[in-house]
């Protein structure tokens, strides 16, 4: 008696991601607004393409039911918060389903120890001294190894300036103890103070597929130094200029994955040349509602490779 396999379909193509307190919508915050603004960009672009869509909370069981063919990143900005249970729920649905970006790329991404791979391919990177966790010496102890008088430091995993904090070098024993306490569990990064950071603000150039799209500038706040909005900075419409679009591109292809979408963080070091502060490709804000045919493109990209399957 003959038999065959009758082959099942996913139920949805693409599960563009976001986390539990974003999953519905407060037309009363405007934070929530933007933030489901953006995300309606990707979805549209996608269904246009005849892909069949839902948007999801990351932790959603669902997830790992096996009824989806891709999942789309793109809001699960808690995952730093929660990395001992978004960790093993990364390596699970890796291998059920296709990741976007892909699981590999973002586990590099996750850790910012990969400043020092672009580094070494070439890249211009804010001067970073890394930490180990468990590194005996004090935080006096790392400074004296430099002549800079301010400084950020931060953990290697993290965002939204989680733990991010600029002092001056005469201010280091205020920070023993913060430093001690993070040094005890996570690695740590430790950078001299960019001065383009209060003057300039931040550039974030957006690559998808590989070219350039748009960009924006960010600039914090009187009196802080952190750009993102929700820390008070400001968000600005930027034309970015053939040597930034160069600069952009060659970041990201010195990545060692496949990257689909990536935002290219750069500021003018303290030496006037530009430099990557941070290559986001986990869960970047795009900045869609400044360029909306950057969803399109990346909805053709994501559609290609489903296609490639």
């Amino acid at each position: 008696m003959n038999s065959s396999v009758v082959k099942t379909h996913p139920a949805w193509d693409v599960v563009v991601l976001t986390e539990a307190r974003y999953l519905v919508e407060d037309e009363n915050d405007w934070y929530s607004r933007q933030l489901h603004a953006e995300d309606r960009y990707v979805v549209e672009a996608l269904q246009a393409l005849g892909l069949r869509v839902v948007r999801r909370d990351w932790a959603d069981p669902a997830n790992t039911s096996g009824d989806a063919q891709s999942l789309l990143f793109r809001s699960t900005w808690d995952y730093f918060d929660r990395f001992t249970t978004f960790s093993p729920w990364l390596e699970q649905v890796s291998q059920q389903c296709q990741l976007f970006n892909p699981a590999p790329l973002l586990r590099w991404n996750v850790d910012k120890h990969y400043l020092a791979h672009l580094q070494t391919a070439g890249v211009r990177i804010v001067p970073t001294h890394f930490i180990e966790v468990g590194d005996p010496h004090t935080l006096a102890d790392q400074l004296a190894l430099f002549d800079d008088e301010q400084w950020i430091l931060k953990p290697a995993v993290s965002g939204a300036a989680r733990h991010t904090y600029r002092f001056h070098r005469h201010q280091v024993a205020d920070y023993q103890a913060i430093y001690a306490e993070l040094i005890a569990h996570e690695s740590l990064l430790l950078q001299p103070f960019q001065q383009a950071i209060t003057e300039q603000g931040e550039l974030s150039i957006i690559v998808i597929d590989g070219k350039v799209t748009h960009a924006i500038r960010k600039t914090a706040k009187a009196g802080d130094f952190r750009v993102q909005d929700d820390h008070g900075g400001t968000v600005h419409a930027h034309e970015a200029t053939a040597e930034e679009i160069a600069f952009a591109q060659a970041a990201v292809a010195a990545v060692p994955f496949d990257v689909v979408y990536a935002r290219v963080d750069v500021i003018r070091d303290n030496q006037g040349q530009l430099a990557v502060m941070e290559l986001e490709m986990v869960e970047p804000e795009l900045f869609f509602r400044y360029c909306p045919a950057a969803a399109e493109h990346l909805a053709r990209a994501v559609h290609r490779r489903l296609q490639a399957m």
